[in-house]
């Protein structure tokens, strides 16, 4: 078995970063595309969009800096600020796995047993 640590910052009752956002605004600087991301996990344009302007607005600074279409076409990258919160959550992610891994181990260790399907009875 194989847990993991899945972290969330609640800032405030309506500012929180957690992993999904932090993968948003990784496939953003992957893909150059708000779109290209949302399409990555099945999110409709205007999804990411919401989510990319909620990131923009929670910090001090935009993450995520647009460009609008045109002839030499759109796009979007992380800014300065963008890199830097996507590493430091990164980094407290794992910070956070590593000091917990005992505990973590301990809690797997108690977990039911799941029988598994015997692959000779009828399903």
């Amino acid at each position: 078995m194989s847990a993991r640590v899945s972290l969330r910052i609640d800032f405030s009752s309506d500012h929180r970063l957690g992993p999904g956002k932090i993968a948003l605004l990784e496939s953003i600087e992957r893909n150059g595309s708000i779109s290209a991301a949302g399409r990555e996990f099945s999110m409709a344009y205007r999804r990411a969009w919401l989510l990319v302007d909620e990131l923009n607005h929670m910090f001090s600074e935009p993450l995520v800096q647009t460009r609008g279409g045109g002839k030499d076409g759109g796009g979007a990258t992380l800014t300065k600020l963008g890199t830097e919160i996507v590493s430091l959550y990164r980094r407290i992610e794992a910070t956070a796995a590593q000091g917990s891994a005992a505990d973590i181990k301990a809690l797997e260790q108690m977990l039911a047993s799941v029988p598994q399907a015997d692959p000779a009875s009828p399903q």
